[in-house]
């Protein structure tokens, strides 16, 4: 009997959310029983679920620490079950920090984890200064400015691959 499937995700300005909404219409074309859960919303326990996929976008540098919270405090469950975890950051945008090995977010927060997950993506994720605050809109072009990012684009621009996401959840079924 197939064990479900937990999504759970934190996401700032929506874009981890977008992704993990494709990671759950994918795995339930594939008859995956797959439920998601942003972490302020999760109040079940992991361990009910056969795969668990984690995903937290990036501000500041940081993933969300709710998120680190919740590995923490379940490292035991996650070593014992088959995983992923996925960061969503605008550094990703860049092909040479794209992949776990070579994200700087991502290296520091797995080299500083106890779980190490079974599979690691790694996405780009949308760049909108339409809906940050006046200081994020700062900090960000200030960030942006250091990284030759855009620091005045006339729209937002989404650099997620979103065939890069859909080969990620394909491989998550044969997990």
């Amino acid at each position: 009997m197939k064990k479900n499937t937990l999504i759970i995700y934190s996401s700032v300005d929506g874009q981890t959310m977008k992704i993990c909404n494709r990671f759950l219409k994918i795995l339930k074309e594939k008859d995956e029983r797959t439920q998601l859960f942003h972490i302020n919303d999760f109040k079940g326990k992991i361990d009910q679920y056969g795969k668990i996929i984690i995903a937290s976008s990036i501000r500041y540098g940081k993933h969300n620490d709710k998120i680190l919270q919740l590995i923490t405090e379940n490292t035991a469950v996650l070593k014992s079950k088959k995983t992923a975890f996925v960061s969503v950051n605008l550094v990703a945008r860049k092909p040479e920090k794209s992949t776990a090995e070579t994200n700087p977010y991502v290296k520091k927060f797995l080299d500083n984890l106890e779980w190490k997950p079974c599979k690691v993506g790694v996405f780009a994720g949308m760049l909108d200064y339409s809906k940050y605050s006046f200081m994020d809109k700062l900090l960000i072009r200030l960030i942006m400015l250091i990284t030759k990012g855009p620091i005045f684009p006339d729209s937002a621009i989404e650099y997620t691959d979103w065939k890069k996401v859909d080969n990620f959840a394909k491989e998550i079924i044969h997990m």
